[in-house]
């Protein structure tokens, strides 16, 4: 599937770099990551979208398992790709890095956030981290009738304004808020409905050079880096294996797919 980056409608997707992370993409036109922290109903959000279409595998090289499915919505074929359940991006767990790498390096048309809106607060902060990597996403606010039961009030409207996304109230359980789900991730994957996602800007001006600075070499030594913004923060906040990608140049070779690569598939 040839991707033409001009047309706005068209899979945003690095189909190379999927291959390498494991995913076929053949009979599917777009591919949706599902993140959120353990114990959101991720799994059954994912299972409502996918129902008996889905099977089983671990990630290439690793021994975190994965979770694939696939669903038609409006003449189009997603494939669903369940990450590890974490509470950040910042790679300290094999779990996270697995979830990050495939957001940033795979480019998924869109990423689902799945929340515990009872805790929405503490959950908020993995929302920002994939914000800051990706701005195609769709906020499943979970667990509504907790909410409810607990007598809390969430501003759905106010916090898709600031957030600069869809957000979808959800019980999964009950499969509430999944027609709306889905309609606004056909809506995301796309270009009908444009996000304009939160980035935290308020740097100092030093910080700020520095990443602008990091960020033009980067641009300059990769040209295919899907986020140059996002690596030159993580370099500068010491992430190390940011730090070992780019001094070993793992960082272009996971970047820049080999060409004619065999794409390892999940095991059925």
């Amino acid at each position: 599937m040839a991707q033409n980056t001009n047309c706005e409608t068209c899979p945003a997707h690095n189909i190379q770099n999927l291959k390498k992370l494991g995913i076929d993409m053949a009979n599917f036109n777009y591919v949706i990551a599902l993140a959120g922290n353990p114990n959101t109903g991720k799994s059954t959000v994912f299972n409502n979208l996918t129902g008996l279409r889905q099977h089983t595998g671990n990630w290439p090289g690793k021994t975190v398992s994965r979770a694939e499915g696939g669903f038609a919505y409006n003449d189009s074929r997603y494939k669903l790709v369940d990450l590890p359940g974490t509470y950040s991006l910042l790679s300290t767990s094999t779990d996270e890095q697995v979830a990050r790498d495939f957001i940033l390096f795979g480019q998924p048309d869109v990423t689902i956030i799945v929340v515990d809106a009872t805790r929405l607060e503490r959950n908020l902060n993995l929302v920002l981290q994939v914000l800051e990597i990706t701005d195609r996403a769709v906020l499943c606010l979970n667990l509504m009738d907790e909410v409810r039961r607990y007598k809390l009030k969430i501003d759905v409207r106010a916090l898709s304004r600031d957030l600069g996304i869809p957000v979808v109230p959800a019980e999964a359980r009950q499969k509430v808020g999944m027609p709306e789900l889905l309609n606004y991730v056909d809506q995301v994957a796309k270009g009908v409905y444009k996000c304009k996602a939160y980035r935290f800007k308020n740097l100092p001006a030093n910080v700020e050079n520095a990443v602008n600075k990091i960020s033009a070499q980067l641009s300059e030594s990769y040209p295919n880096i899907p986020n140059s913004r996002w690596v030159a923060l993580r370099l500068l906040e010491g992430d190390q294996s940011i730090i070992d990608a780019v001094t070993s140049g793992d960082l272009g070779k996971i970047i820049q797919s080999e060409m004619g690569k065999e794409p390892i598939l999940v095991q059925e």
